[in-house]
């Protein structure tokens, strides 16, 4: 069995794809609009971006998260230099759990880790 995709209830759908884009290599794969966005990573993974509801806020528990892990320390330490370059608020990495990482709430407000 294989995951298939994963949906995201988000606030701003454009935001929230350009951040997966620019940040963790996804790539949409279908037109998109401000309701829905289809993206994909470089392993397949289909990852849809929602808004059906037109939903200024959206919420999730406290501990969910999206983990993206990187190869090694030194691309995790790049990509937290570049959202610090673009003006996002990010604690530096460490080690934690085993694991060279930060995490990081994005705008609308879904926490995400990066780690090696």
């Amino acid at each position: 069995m294989q995951l298939n995709h994963l949906n995201l209830a988000v606030a701003d759908v454009l935001q929230t794809q350009q951040l997966f884009e620019k940040y963790f290599g996804f790539q949409r794969v279908a037109p998109g609009s401000p309701a829905l966005a289809i993206l994909q990573d470089a392993n397949g993974l289909t990852l849809t971006l929602s808004n059906f509801n037109k939903a200024t806020e959206v919420a999730y528990p406290e501990d969910f998260h999206l983990g993206f892990r990187q190869e090694t320390e030194a691309q995790v330490n790049e990509i937290y230099q570049r959202l610090r370059d673009d003006g996002f608020a990010v604690d530096a990495p460490r080690k934690f759990h085993g694991s060279w990482t930060f995490y990081w709430r994005e705008p609308g407000g879904l926490l995400i880790e990066v780690l090696s």
